[in-house]
């Protein structure tokens, strides 16, 4: 009996400590669960801060931050509910207030890259500019002053340090982790993000389509902006997409026609952040920055071209010009050049004019490897690519551009060597940005007059005016040279945006930011028919002048501009060729990747000595900074002496030795190898002169 009742007190016993670990383990639950809770709140707070601080950063104004948060409360609720899903991945560490930090800083970084860039260019900062960091280094200098530079390794080594602080100071959470809850958490919080979208994009809280990437990114908030530019990328696929359209449409535009021999040299001239100052209200100029180009407007074909950026994106203006494609139909903030072109062909109007027996160059006087151009130009059909490391320049900008003098050289070089017709592509770069705000340069030849109290725009317009004066003495050279040139020619010249100087379109004669000036100059005398286009028109335009109706979307634009189905059929065209079957080439690949050739003369060494100082002399041709010598495969500190000379300090080379002198890009990959020479010896007599003279 004893021991029956001690059995029940001990199940008795049982029960208890049971019943008392239930009820220890269900406060526990609800502790971690209220911690939880709470966290959570605190994300949401962290998320609105981090949301405002990014937008006052953005927009370099807490008053305006402020008009956002009050005007657009539903775009600034969106972009804090993006903020706060990424905090909420903190769950799955201990150290959340750390993980939390961590990630809000991030998105800081973000916000500040937009503010520095949008002071820099008018175009904010997007996720193809993360494409282009390979460039940055090239182009920091130009844009950021040593104290600038400085300033900020200073606060990047603070930020550091922070975080190494942060990471020894921020507590620990202390209650169970629960990782399939938040894990489970987690992925309802971001699959949630689509459904969310889409739901904001129907009640026009939100946009797919930026007109103006700038102006896109004031309206709906930074962090949805930047995202968009990373995930909407290429063309959405047409909904009445099929063969049977695709056929019915190059069906319209009819067979190629042109007139072969009598086909002249094309030169298109890219000029780099040029318009006329002229339509700046407000501003005067002590003499005409642009009288050659003025000139020229008034004999020739002229007009204003619409282009698709603003201070900056090169490489979208020149790919509406190269390929006829218009890039309101790729996705937000999107270059070309870094998704769809890295590893397809594309029709351009080099690919066009090779079909009729043309020689293609391009020219640009930046490093090759600026917007992958050493890559790129090969998928859209040019022979050669004359870059900066292929040119002997020695006059540079106070921001260390190269100035555009010499590629009338360049130009006519590229005439000179076929015998042929020619296109030739140019690129120009002196007036690139950013403008000082403040004098580099006495003795400029204009100066300007503008609005009071606005010193520092004075300043840099007054610096962008000067160089755009050299560039149009280039622009008069060039005519200048092709007036003497005994061949059928037809150039055109356009600005690619216009200037980062900080304007508004109700500051422009012409009402609007993305206007600049174009003018069709020629030899033989063809009619002046000036008309406003866009960029991805002007080449269409320019072949319809001298007879050539030729290319998929160059004759689509010769026939079909102003027509009902312009746009939607232009998408379609678009689709097929870069994303689609490929039903305008009857589902093949049409065109290959050209073989680019950097230069157009070959870099040869004509003889090799050494000097009474040891050191090795050699004599050649196509010689310049970029000029590096290789001994029997090897690279070796070279001497830039002058174009036709290069030296090798200290180093003895031997009889049978293969000497090349290559040119190479500033991240050292070889552009082009130099033509081998056989090193035949005379070192010893040399060497036995140097004793006697000593």
């Amino acid at each position: 009996m004893k021991f029956f009742n001690r059995k029940i007190s001990f199940q008795r016993l049982n029960e208890y400590i049971g019943r008392r670990k239930a009820s220890v383990n269900y406060q526990e639950n609800r502790k971690d669960t209220r911690k939880d809770l709470y966290f959570l709140i605190l994300c949401f707070g962290m998320a609105c801060m981090v949301n405002f601080t990014i937008e006052s950063i953005s927009r370099h104004s807490f008053a305006e931050a402020f008009h956002y948060l009050i005007k657009s409360w539903d775009v600034f609720l969106y972009n804090t509910y993006l903020i706060f899903v990424t905090l909420t991945i903190s769950y799955l560490v201990r150290k959340r207030i750390f993980a939390s930090i961590v990630i809000s800083f991030v998105w800081l970084i973000g916000g500040i890259a937009n503010g520095v860039i949008l002071a820099c260019r008018v175009t904010p900062f997007t996720g193809n500019d993360l494409k282009m960091i390979g460039n940055a280094a090239s182009v920091v200098k130009k844009y950021m002053s040593v104290d600038q530079i400085l300033l900020a390794v200073l606060l990047t080594l603070a930020a550091i340090g922070f975080f190494v602080l942060a990471a020894l100071w921020c507590p620990k959470f202390q209650g169970k982790m629960r990782y399939q809850r938040y894990i489970a958490f987690l992925i309802l919080a971001f699959v949630s993000i689509l459904p969310v979208t889409k739901l904001c994009i129907r009640a026009n809280v939100l946009s797919t389509y930026f007109g103006n990437i700038a102006i896109g990114y004031e309206d709906y908030g930074f962090p949805y902006s930047f995202l968009s530019t990373i995930f909407v990328q290429g063309i959405d696929r047409p909904d009445h997409y099929q063969e049977s359209e695709v056929k019915k449409i190059i069906r319209e535009d009819g067979k190629d026609h042109y007139r072969t021999k009598e086909n002249p040299n094309i030169i298109i001239v890219q000029l780099e952040s040029f318009f006329d100052p002229s339509l700046i209200k407000g501003m005067e100029y002590s003499k005409d920055p642009i009288p050659n180009f003025h000139k020229l407007e008034e004999d020739y074909t002229s007009g204003y071209v619409r282009v698709p950026v603003v201070g900056a994106g090169t490489a979208n203006t020149e790919f509406e010009v190269l390929t006829g494609m218009s890039m309101r139909y790729f996705g937000t903030g999107e270059y070309p050049y870094k998704t769809v072109m890295r590893d397809n062909v594309c029709e351009s109007i080099a690919y066009v004019l090779k079909n009729l027996g043309y020689s293609t160059h391009a020219i640009h006087n930046n490093i090759a490897s600026f917007y992958g151009r050493d890559e790129v130009f090969a998928r859209l059909g040019f022979d050669t690519f004359t870059s900066l490391e292929m040119m002997d320049i020695e006059d540079y900008t106070p921001l260390g551009w190269a100035k555009d003098a010499k590629l009338t050289d360049s130009v006519m070089e590229c005439l000179k060597s076929t015998e042929g017709q020619d296109l030739v592509y140019t690129i120009t770069v002196q007036s690139h940005g950013g403008y000082p705000s403040e004098p580099v340069a006495m003795n400029q030849p204009i100066t300007v007059h503008g609005t009071e109290g606005e010193e520092d725009r004075n300043y840099s317009i007054e610096y962008y005016v000067n160089q755009l004066y050299e560039v149009d003495q280039f622009i008069g050279n060039l005519v200048k040279e092709l007036e003497k040139f005994d061949e059928d020619t037809i150039l055109v010249l356009f600005g690619d945006h216009q200037p980062s100087l900080g304007l508004e379109s109700d500051q422009l004669a012409c009402g609007s930011l993305f206007k600049t000036n174009y003018v069709i100059w020629d030899n033989m005398g063809l009619p002046k028919e000036d008309r406003d286009l866009a960029s991805y028109q002007l080449a269409s335009i320019a072949f319809d002048k001298v007879g050539i109706h030729a290319g998929t979307l160059m004759k689509y634009h010769q026939e079909r501009m102003g027509t009902k189905r312009y746009w939607s059929d232009l998408k379609v065209l678009q689709y097929d060729m870069l994303y689609g079957k490929k039903y305008v080439y009857n589902g093949e690949d049409r065109y290959d990747e050209a073989d680019l050739q950097m230069g157009i003369e070959d870099i040869t060494i004509t003889s090799i000595k050494v000097d009474l100082h040891g050191n090795t002399v050699i004599k050649g041709n196509d010689f310049n900074a970029y000029s590096r010598i290789a001994v029997n495969g090897k690279e070796m500190d070279t001497v830039y002496v002058d174009r036709n000379t290069l030296a090798l300090k200290n180093h003895e080379i031997n009889r049978g030795d293969v000497l090349e002198v290559n040119q190479v890009s500033h991240n050292g990959n070889i552009l082009r190898k130099g033509t081998a020479y056989t090193y035949q010896g005379y070192q010893r007599f040399i060497k036995a002169a140097d004793r006697v003279l000593n």
